[in-house]
């Protein structure tokens, strides 16, 4: 088809087409119409513009009934002329949106538009859009007159009314969008931006429309969720535009006070103009604000993020443009911005960011006196509520109530100290931080479990995680609720006044021991927002606090913390501890009063231990620690001058008994160790060891007042190296010669110290000992793997031992007399002297250990049960410590021989399950000696305690000097044994599966499972071997329990490394799978009594048995194979 390009060949295609239509109004004759209009070129059409439209007028203005086919055909074609055309008199854009609007379904009595078919009601409503689009420059405000009001009023009530009312979602939008357009809102490219006074007029005249539209728009955004969010969101910004726009606070101060007098001919258009004055804008605010808190509660849970979203940028487009006119509505808008701060969805957050962020860069809060008040109400407002809120809501909205607190600080900022230095405001918001911190101090796993001071040494500082404990609270369990307020905290340290802070929190800490883990907390929070970390900021502050004065705040906090009241707290219910604990308080009642209120500040003498009170403790020391450890970070290597007072503190919780303690120390440590560029803890402990090695000293000589030197050596010890023994030395030898002198009161804290110092010992000096004991271990587990060459001398070299050895077993030590028995053990023996003379002097550490083993021999038979059990840990240690030196071994080992016997036939059965239970943790053959010396018949024991750390010792001879213990084994523990297990074996084949849980079996259990370790170890004889074979044969009968079934399997298979022959010729008497013929007629058959007998209770476990020695023995014959040369 031909395109018309001028106006005289498009009227002659178009004038056939218009006649036609003005004559006959059809929809027909219309599309005729737009097919032809396709064929025209758009300056054509220009030019025949009112042309065209005037047939299609004609039918929309057709008397009589509307036919909606008819009027729908002819708006669709208005509007595809509208689109290719642009009006340019402001005569004909009345016109036609005074035509177009009449096409709107008329709003009946009750406010609802009459009936209209949907399609046609779209079909104008992009209409008009479209007609607004194709006016521009003066023609589209030539519309917007006074004069113009009604006609504007009339298409705003119209789309207002179906935007409320009606179901279509599409017309809902459709309807929202055109009247977008229609108040010069839009969102295009084609309409230039209104300049001041233009704004200043459309203003007065849309102010007439803010109470229909804010009101209708209200109840659409806050309409049935069924909706959707599109035409919510299209809802919230027309909201946001028009109120921006009548509401702007640079038009209202360019209103008047009094109002424009028009001229009499437009006197009733003046009786509809709304004046904008001062009176005015305050009713307005009034009304707005409730609005706008419907509008905020409403949108700031919507399911759908867009709404959420689209509410952001209403608060934001509200706060820059009406700052001054909605004051009061401050309050709602911030409140959902802060409180979408921490919204689900990234992109809400993210441009919630952006606002804040914008807001405190424009300073609208600093500069603005009206908004930073607002701010201040709206804080104590809700720190009056917290303690109730943070009850009573889920986690979702504790999370939103303290986003809600957090955005308040940060967009007070440097305004902050106004609040802080209202009394009132303080208070408040400092107890609301109490209540909503208080601690669950229920669990009673926290005193449970206990630490020991066993921790393995430190590497460096890197690789000491930091292990906080996560605390469990109160009022809430969501870990981002505590987040949260330490965000609070923090940023109170960064823009607040720290003095004031500081002091205040410090006299809530003081105050009560309710505050006192709350206000620890605070001030450790505080000094870290003080420094800058961890916090963030929408704005920096003014002035940044110096070095000096952080470190004044610290130094004070730490005297606090480390004041004796505050530090030495009952912890455990273990009865010397809790002594300690007391006398330390009542020493520092009695040496440091402080007035009045020294009966708050300090527990009373006689705390009631009960878990809660112990957890509190707890608690309150580790926060301390954290805050040791925060403060360090804070200050970094300036609190290298702090270290004086505080390191000596830290490793005495570093040595504590309590689990949770000593690792919270430990990460402090840590802390330090990086703060102060220490490479390491055991660097760190080096460094200062002068100071800390001093205090341990001077608080040795004072043990009652001062019960913790121990622990600190403690630390010292297992978090250092050898480097630090010749420092340590003398103190060792003062405990010594205190322990001789006052061993009857206080030896436990004394054997405490030795336990430390020997434990160290064997960790810096013991890597020789075990170098040997496996070296020794290699060559009995290859010795059954084929012949080994021995040499003359090795083989006479033997011999002589051999002999030596029994000698010294025996007692008969030729090197001695009786009145080298009399000597005491506390007299060192002489160098120079002729007893020693030939011989190598011993090592600083060996001769530490041999004067503390002469102690603790003489220790066991002292009659408390606790420095018993301390002598025979320690003992354990000095054994393994002197290993290398038997010749200073043997006969100390020989002295305690007659002490550890009588401690191990002094224990209570009841309590063997558990000493054995720890024994096989520790080492196997530790097994084997506790089940021996349980089971011993007619026996009556004391302690279970006392009979494990027997055990450890005997365990720990074995190993040093197994040639000493083999013959007092077999002559004084094994016939009792092996006797024991046959006399309980028929009760546990009897026995029910119920008998698992009892003690009997526990028993048994324990005995097989270390019976062949240590057989083998010990290199027991022939006929001890027997003994314990025929015991445990029993046990592999099917009838016994599972378990006691395999732990005599175990046994066996030890027997077999030491004396296979014996073991499978025994094995074969019980059961024999082959039968055996001879090589040769001449010799006689093999005749075995398992031959041919039938399967019985033995059979499995003895095959099981039989082909693992076949195995091995097949092993065996390969090596030695390869051992052989070649012929």
């Amino acid at each position: 088809m031909a395109v018309f390009d001028t106006p005289q060949e498009a009227f002659g295609a178009l004038r056939p087409v218009c006649v036609q239509l003005t004559r006959a109004q059809t929809p027909e004759n219309v599309a005729r119409l737009q097919a032809q209009l396709a064929a025209v070129g758009a300056a054509a059409l220009q030019e025949l513009q009112e042309y065209v439209l005037f047939p299609l007028r004609f039918a929309l203005r057709a008397p009589g009934p509307r036919r909606e086919r008819l009027a729908q055909s002819a708006v669709r074609c208005v509007s595809a002329v509208l689109a290719a055309t642009r009006v340019r008199r402001p005569e004909l854009l009345r016109e036609l949106l005074s035509e177009l609007g009449t096409c709107l379904p008329a709003p009946g009595a009750s406010g609802k538009p009459a009936p209209q078919a949907e399609e046609l009601t779209l079909a104008v409503i992009e209409a008009l859009r479209t007609l607004l689009h194709s006016a521009h420059g003066d023609v589209v405000l030539s519309l917007y007159q006074p004069a113009t009001l009604p006609l504007l009023g009339f298409a705003v009530s119209s789309l207002l009314g179906l935007a409320e009312h009606e179901k279509a979602k599409q017309i809902k939008i459709s309807a929202l969008k055109c009247l977008q357009v229609l108040v010069l809102q839009c969102d295009c490219q084609e309409h230039r931006c209104l300049d001041a006074d233009e704004a200043q007029r459309c203003g007065d005249l849309f102010a007439s429309f803010l109470p229909g539209i804010s009101i209708t728009l209200a109840r659409v955004i806050t309409g049935d969720l069924k909706q959707g969010h599109k035409p919510t969101v299209s809802a919230i910004r027309l909201f946001y535009l028009i109120v921006g726009l009548v509401m702007a606070d640079a038009q209202l101060a360019r209103i008047p006070k009094n109002k424009e007098k028009l001229p009499v001919e437009q006197s009733r258009i003046s009786e509809l103009m709304v004046h904008r004055g001062p009176d005015w804008s305050k009713s307005t605010a009034e009304k707005l604000l409730l609005l706008l808190h419907k509008i905020v509660e409403f949108s700031s849970v919507h399911p759908h993020w867009k709404v959420r979203l689209e509410l952001v940028e209403l608060v934001q487009h509200l706060l820059q443009n009406c700052s001054r006119s909605l004051v009061d509505s401050f309050s709602h808008l911030l409140k959902a911005l802060v409180g979408l701060v921490n919204d689900e969805n990234p992109e809400v957050q993210r441009r919630c960011q952006e606002v804040l962020q914008g807001m405190a860069e424009q300073g609208m809060v600093a500069q603005n006196r009206a908004l930073a008040d607002v701010l201040s109400e709206n804080l104590h407002s809700l720190a009056t509520a917290l303690p109730r809120l943070i009850n009573t809501q889920d986690d979702t909205g504790k999370v939103s109530t303290l986003s809600l607190l957090l955005g308040y600080l940060k967009l007070l900022g440097p305004k902050i100290n106004f609040v802080l230095n209202s009394m009132s405001h303080l208070q408040r918001l400092s107890k609301a931080l109490m209540q909503v911190l208080e601690l669950d101090v229920t669990d009673v796993k926290i005193v449970e479990e206990r630490g020991g001071g066993s921790a393995s040494p430190c590497g460096p500082a890197g690789s000491l995680a930091r292990r906080w404990q996560r605390k469990y609270f109160r009022f809430f369990t969501e870990e981002k609720v505590f987040q949260l307020l330490q965000q609070v905290c923090r940023v109170l340290g960064y823009y607040g006044n720290l003095y004031l802070l500081v002091d205040h929190f410090t006299a809530l800490y003081s105050e009560s021991g309710m505050y006192r883990k709350q206000a620890a907390m605070v001030l450790n929070e505080l000094l870290a927002g003080a420094a800058g970390m961890g916090v963030d900021v929408l704005q920096e502050r003014e002035v940044s606090p110096n070095v000096d004065d952080l470190k004044g705040s610290i130094t004070s906090i730490l005297d606090e913390y480390t004041d004796q009241a505050n530090w030495y707290l009952v912890t455990s219910i273990d009865a010397e501890e809790i002594s300690h604990e007391h006398s330390v308080q009542y020493s520092k009642l009695t040496a440091r009063p402080r007035g009045a209120c020294s009966s708050v500040l300090l527990p009373s003498p006689e705390p009631p231990a009960t878990t809660r009170t112990m957890n509190s403790n707890i608690w309150q020391i580790c926060i301390q620690l954290e805050g040791i450890g925060c403060f360090a970070a804070v200050l970094g290597r300036e609190f290298r001058l702090l270290l004086l007072s505080t390191l000596y503190p830290v490793l005495e919780k570093a040595g504590d008994k309590t689990l949770l303690i000593s690792e919270t120390a430990l990460g402090t440590l840590a802390d330090i160790c990086e703060a102060c560029a220490y490479d390491s803890v055991q660097s760190l402990i080096n460094e200062n060891s002068d100071y800390l090695v001093n205090g341990i000293s001077l608080n040795l000589r004072q043990l009652v007042h001062q019960p913790h030197a121990s622990q600190v050596l403690d630390t010292m010890l297992r978090h250092s190296d050898a480097s630090l023994l010749p420092l340590v030395e003398d103190v060792i030898q003062d405990v010594l010669a205190a322990l001789d002198q006052s061993y009857n009161h206080q030896a436990p804290t004394f054997l405490r110290v030795l336990h430390s110092v020997m434990t160290a010992l064997v960790r810096w000096f013991g890597s020789s000992c075990g170098e040997e004991l496996q070296a020794a271990e290699g060559q009995s587990g290859t010795l059954s793997l084929g012949p080994q060459v021995v040499t003359g001398q090795e083989l006479q070299q033997f011999f002589l031992d051999y002999v030596r050895q029994k000698q010294i077993a025996e007692g008969d030590l030729p090197d001695t007399d009786e009145e080298a028995d009399e000597v005491p053990p506390c007299a060192k023996l002489d160098p120079n002297g002729p007893d020693t003379e030939g011989e190598a002097p011993l090592p600083s550490h060996a001769q530490l250990a041999k004067d503390t083993m002469e102690r603790c021999i003489h220790l066991l038979s002292d009659g408390n049960l606790r420095v018993r059990l301390q002598a025979l840990d320690v003992l354990e240690l000095c054994v393994t410590v002197l290993h290398p030196h038997g010749n200073h071994l043997l006969p100390l080992a020989h002295r305690a021989w007659p002490a550890l016997v009588t401690r191990l036939i002094s224990d209570d059965p009841l309590a063997v399950l558990r000493a054995f239970k720890r024994v096989l943790q520790q080492f196997r053959v530790a097994e084997l000696l506790s089940s021996a010396v349980l089971v011993w018949e007619g026996q009556s024991w004391d302690s279970p305690g006392e009979l494990k750390s027997s055990v450890q010792v005997l365990c720990t001879l074995a190993q040093r000097c197994g040639d000493f213990l083999r013959q007092r084994f077999s002559r004084d523990v094994l016939p009792a044994l092996t006797s024991s297990l046959r006399s309980q074996a028929p009760a546990s084949a009897r026995a029910g599966p119920i008998y698992s849980h009892t003690l009997a079996f526990k028993l048994q259990l324990a005995v097989l499972q270390g019976l062949g370790a240590l057989c083998q170890r010990l290199d027991m004889g022939e006929s001890d071997l027997n003994k314990v074979a025929d015991a445990c044969l029993i046990y592999l009968s099917a009838k016994q329990p599972m378990k006691l079934q395999e732990a005599a399997q175990s046994v066996f298979l030890h027997l077999m490394h030491m004396d296979p022959d014996s073991t499978w010729l025994l094995l074969s008497e019980i059961y024999c799978p082959d039968r055996y013929r001879p090589p040769h007629a001449s010799l006689r058959p093999v005749q075995l009594p398992g031959m041919g007998r039938q399967r019985d209770e033995f059979t499995d476990n003895v095959l099981g048995l039989l082909e693992q020695l076949q195995q091995w023995e097949s092993v065996e014959l390969r090596a030695g194979a390869h051992r052989d040369p070649p012929p």
